[in-house]
């Protein structure tokens, strides 16, 4: 490592798969990060991997010149999705070493023997990691439960929320609530977000209401999947595919909608709730993750249990009889809108972890 700037300002390395690009909430949340953390005067380098297998990102581990991209920085950041590819790497960089998790592998919903060898890779990962930059406190947890209660050492952690700003300047929401229920889902067609669960559960709703699908086809199998289901219980007039919009586009449904639903088998934070909250949208989301840090049950929005479709159907025909009820939890989504921090917070968390990470490196080299 070189020596730490007495302006205080930071080399820093910021490494991810793919491209800061990708448009799903982790890479939007890294941009973010790395834009105001430059913004602050540092000095930020993004590092990009290939987006591959997991056991082909293993194989990364095996390349010296990986090892030296790694170094000379006071900071290396590293995207938690890319553990795999840095689990040996990281044992042999003397830079400090920082993690962003948005959420654990292994903490995904999967066969158990499945999980427990991402676990174990994601152990080793963790435990050669100088500090770990969280997306909520259900994050945290995890990691901190990950790395271990009886290490000698506790891993310094952040706790940096994303704001969910995504859609600002907001356009004027005038909403009727009479009439079709319309019903948003708002993410990448992957099972873990919990679609299938949404259209089994809105098989059983008579009445009038409408749900729009937004997200692109990641997994091309399983939003196969989903279409072919929507077809077989018979929603082809009351559920629609957009594919992937732009967010303009995206902006437009969300203003002409009443619910956000995303029950997701598993959500790290879950921004999409409170990006669908700056118009006002209730959601519908589950008790999996860290969704409770944002949604208030029964008052902002629903927290059902994960793969539950009775109670996806459930809350959906009270929202479609109690227009009062809907009303009035579309003010209290955008209140806690409203009131959630912004990337400054985020970002001035983050330089406390990235100071105290630098003065433990510091104290650990004195000779």
């Amino acid at each position: 490592m070189g020596p730490f700037r007495t302006d205080g300002v930071m080399r820093l390395g910021f490494v991810v798969y793919g491209s800061l690009r990708e448009l799903s909430g982790g890479f939007r949340y890294d941009r973010e990060l790395v834009e105001s953390l430059r913004e602050r005067g540092h000095v930020v380098q993004v590092l990009t991997l290939p987006w591959e297998s997991y056991g082909r990102c293993l194989l990364h581990n095996l390349s010296r010149t990986l090892r030296a991209r790694l170094s000379s920085f006071d900071v290396l950041i590293e995207d938690h999705l890319c553990h795999p590819s840095l689990i040996w790497t990281n044992r042999d960089l003397d830079t400090p070493i920082v993690s962003v998790v948005h959420h654990l592998r292994s903490d995904e919903p999967r066969p158990k023997w499945k999980n427990g060898g991402y676990r174990m890779v994601e152990r080793h990962y963790v435990r050669n990691l100088d500090g770990a930059i969280c997306n909520s406190e259900t994050t945290r947890k995890s990691v901190t439960n990950l790395f271990g209660s009886g290490d000698s050492n506790e891993l310094p952690t952040v706790v940096a929320y994303p704001a969910g700003d995504r859609f600002e300047p907001l356009p004027p929401i005038r909403r009727e609530f009479s009439g079709t229920l319309r019903l948003v889902f708002l993410g990448n067609q992957i099972p873990r977000k919990g679609l299938h669960v949404l259209l089994r559960g809105l098989s059983s709703v008579s009445g009038n209401w409408h749900l729009t699908v937004i997200g692109a086809r990641t997994d091309k199998k399983y939003a196969d999947r989903v279409r072919r289901l929507r077809d077989v219980l018979g929603l082809g007039e009351k559920v629609s595919f957009t594919g992937r919009l732009p967010d303009e586009a995206v902006a437009g449904h969300l203003t002409r909608s009443h619910v956000l639903a995303v029950p997701s088998l598993y959500e790290g934070f879950g921004l999409v709730y409170l990006e669908g909250m700056a118009f006002g949208l209730p959601a519908i989301a589950t008790t999996a993750g860290g969704a409770s840090e944002i949604v208030s049950d029964g008052e902002n929005g629903f927290l059902l249990p994960p793969d539950d479709p009775d109670a996806i159907a459930e809350v959906v025909r009270t929202l479609r009889d109690d227009r009062t009820l809907l009303r009035r939890m579309s003010s209290s989504a955008r209140e806690r809108y409203d009131v959630h921090p912004g990337w400054d917070d985020a970002t001035e968390a983050v330089e406390r972890l990235l100071d105290t990470v630098v003065e433990n490196e510091r104290i650990s080299t004195k000779p």
